[in-house]
């Protein structure tokens, strides 16, 4: 049974084989072994793009996100942009993100353990999956 998560750099990459149809559109550019965790996520998800400080966040807290996490991000994404929202926390499984939904980019990323007594702020919606 193939493992469908998403590694940093320093690990495999345990992408689906690069001719598999990804969510959203196909890409026909293969996984390089070289490539930057965000480059794999871009590639892989086309709709969402990781800033730098997100980046940096899953991967001090080892935060690892599946093609099926990365499915219902896009989706809570396309919903609150649906209700006109501009900057959206996302909450979903034990994981925040905090994302601009104009820019589809995923700003910042909170496990569990940090969610409890944090205070989010310039955000205009909270989409919960």
């Amino acid at each position: 049974m193939a493992d469908n998560r998403i590694y940093y750099p320093q690990r495999p990459i345990g992408l689906p084989n690069s001719s598999a149809p990804t969510p959203g559109k196909q890409s026909t550019a293969p996984v390089q072994g070289g490539s930057s965790f965000g480059q794999v996520l871009e590639q892989y998800l086309t709709d969402i793009k990781f800033s730098q400080h997100a980046l940096q966040r899953l991967q001090s807290r080892n935060i690892q996100l599946n093609q099926t996490e990365l499915v219902k991000l896009n989706s809570a994404v396309e919903k609150a942009a649906r209700k006109g929202a501009k900057e959206s926390l996302i909450l979903m499984d034990n994981l925040a993100l905090v994302v601009s939904i104009r820019n589809k980019t995923v700003i910042t990323a909170i496990d569990g353990a940090s969610i409890k007594e944090n205070v989010f702020t310039n955000i205009d919606s909270a989409v919960i999956v």
